[in-house]
Formats: C-alpha cells, structure tokens, sequence
C-alpha cells in the first residue's frame, strides 16, 4: 500500500478506527499479559523464600 502523506497512514483507507482500535487492543492484551507473568513470578518466588525460612526454622 502506498500513502501520499502522513494523514493518509493514519486514515488508513477509510479504516482507521477499527486499525488503530485493534493495534490499541493489541497493546494493551500484551502489557496485562506482562503485568501478569511478572506478577506470578513475584508470587512463585515469595513462595519459594517462605519454604525456605520454615525448613531453616527446622533446624534450630
């Protein structure tokens, strides 16, 4: 596809909002999808440090 400008990209063809509504959508599914992972990482590891202080205690 070929623009004659940066307004006509933007337009694209007509269907802008459902480009840009998608692109938008994209982005967003994809940073919550991090947030999460992270998040779950976070847990796993508290879960990990936990375990650990409680067989330390063990040991006493």
């Amino acid at each position: 596809m070929h623009w004659s400008n940066v307004s006509d990209f933007f337009a694209m063809g007509g269907y802008a909002v459902y480009v840009w509504g998608s692109v938008l959508a994209c982005a967003v599914l994809i940073l919550g999808e991090v947030l999460v992972a992270r998040a779950g990482r976070a847990r796993a590891w508290q879960r990990v440090r936990d375990e650990r202080a409680l067989g330390e205690q063990g040991h006493d």
